[in-house]
Formats: structure tokens, sequence, C-alpha cells
């Protein structure tokens, strides 16, 4: 019968190593109970979605709140890329439409009224409060970026809604593509594994006057293009007002429109990392 020589020594190894795992392992565990994961999150992917309300503000409305806050729906799709522990580049294609009408404001005599639903998409930067990798069930961040718009002011007239942009009311031939650039803030929470839920306001700079269709002053009605858009230039007489005198204000041109979005917001996770270790499979040695 042979005897081993060595056990000591094989003895004191499998000890180390047996230690060695345990160390090895909680520490691992220790790592993904804190959220500590030390592999950096370039690359993480997530879809976003978001519906809320959307709200105008330019010529056709006072500073005052009115009974008609001329609120519309507003619809986000789109994406998010997770850049470093902080920062994430966002794209999205929105949908919204908002309304005023002059009838509600002290500038009743004008009469002027629109509607608009637009399209607009956008990138910009995303700045989380908290670190990825701290995995908080609540994180507040503040947002930027730019995009475009495509305006399409609709008034109605006679029972029927009128596509305002090519009568010129003003005499302009104004871009109906103008950049918007957006600044916000929001929240999510962390609802399960993949899925986050919040809440964001977002306000948009349009780079345009013309939104609402609005903004300079009365033309000179013979040369606007018809009497449809002579019509619609100078909507006075429809209520029993004085007519208005080119020239005269029709709306405010040092102030470019906006329109604010408050939305519920939801975030799928279709990108996750892998962990950073992997247990090792410790054998100690056969005696």
């Amino acid at each position: 019968m042979t005897r081993n020589r060595y056990p000591m020594k094989h003895t004191l190894t499998c000890l180390i190593l047996f230690i060695y795992s345990i160390i090895f392992v909680g520490s691992v565990k220790s790592q993904t109970l804190s959220g500590k994961r030390y592999m950096p999150p370039l690359g993480v992917l997530s879809l976003t979605g978001g519906v809320g309300v959307a709200y105008y503000m330019g010529d056709l409305r006072t500073g005052r709140i009115n009974k008609h806050l001329g609120l519309g729906p507003s619809v986000s799709i789109g994406a998010l890329y997770r850049l470093t522990e902080h920062f994430s580049a966002r794209g999205e294609l929105r949908f919204y439409q908002v309304s005023a009408d002059q009838k509600y404001t002290p500038n009743y005599q004008q009469n002027l009224s629109f509607k608009t639903f637009n399209p607009d998409l956008n990138v910009g930067i995303q700045a989380d409060l908290f670190a990825y990798n701290r995995h908080a069930k609540f994180n507040p961040y503040l947002l930027g970026g730019v995009g475009v718009t495509y305006m399409t002011p609709k008034t109605e007239f006679d029972g029927n809604w009128i596509s305002l942009a090519p009568l010129q009311t003003e005499g302009v031939k104004y871009n109906r593509l103008p950049l918007v650039f957006m600044l916000g803030a929001g929240f999510s929470t962390q609802i399960a594994e993949r899925w986050s839920l919040g809440m964001e306001l977002v306000n948009n700079f349009v780079n345009s006057d013309y939104l609402d269709d609005v903004s300079t002053v009365y033309p000179d009605y013979s040369t606007l293009p018809n009497d449809l858009a002579r019509q619609l230039s100078d909507r006075s007489s429809e209520i029993g007002a004085i007519p208005q005198q080119p020239g005269w204000h029709r709306g405010r041109p040092a102030r470019k429109d906006m329109y604010l979005f408050l939305q519920v917001r939801v975030n799928y996770l279709i990108g996750t990392r892998k962990e950073a270790h992997e247990r090792r499979n410790v054998r100690c040695p056969r005696f």
C-alpha cells in the first residue's frame, strides 16, 4: 500500500483554495448586490416612449391663464444609448397638437385662431443625477437637444379646416421646417428588471414665430394671393369689430413660439451587460 508523502501540503493547498474561493465569490456577490459593477456601461441601448399633453405659448396667447388652454395630445417614441455613467444620447420622433383662440383673450377683436398637428424629430443628451452602475431606483435627470418640426397651422372657416401656410396671410412665405431647441427635466423609477417608468417636462423653443401663422403686422391686402387669404388675414369683421389696417400689429415678432410637453415615460432595456466576473470552480486535489 502506497502512502501519500505530502498529506499536509495537499491539505494546506486545499484550505488556501477554499478560503480564496469564499473571498472571491463573496466579493462578486457583494458587488452585485450593491450594484457596483465596474464594467463600462457604453453600448447599453433602451427603447423609450411617452404620452401626455402639449401646451402652446405664442402670439395668440396672453401671459395669463384663461379657460381655453389649447392643450393637445403628445406622443413620442425613440431610443436611449448609454455613453458614460451619467450621460446618454437620445433621439425621438414625436407628434403633438396645440391650438389657441383669441376670443378668450384681451385681443378678442382680432378674432384669430389656429390648430396644428405637427411631427418633430430630435436628438439630444440626457444627464442622469445618479451613476448608471449605482442602479438607483429613483433617478432624476436633465436633458437638452435640437431637432426640427414641420408646421401645419390650420383654422376653421365656414365649417372647414383651412391650411394657412400656403395662403401667406401676412404676405410672408415662411419656413415650415424650423429648428427646435429643447430643454427639460424628468425622473425615472425602476419597476422591473428591464422596465422603468417616469415623467418628463420639456420646453421646445421654435426658431420661428409662425407656429401659429401669426407674427408681425397686417399686410397690404391687395398683395395677398386670393380672397380667402384676405378673409383669413383679418377676421375682425366676423364678430363685428373694426377692420384691422395694414401695418397694425398682428403678432409679436420679438418673441418666437414655444410648445411644452408633459409626458409619462416608459423605458425598456434591450442591451444588458455581462457579469464582470464569473465564479471559478475550485476543486481540491484528491488524496
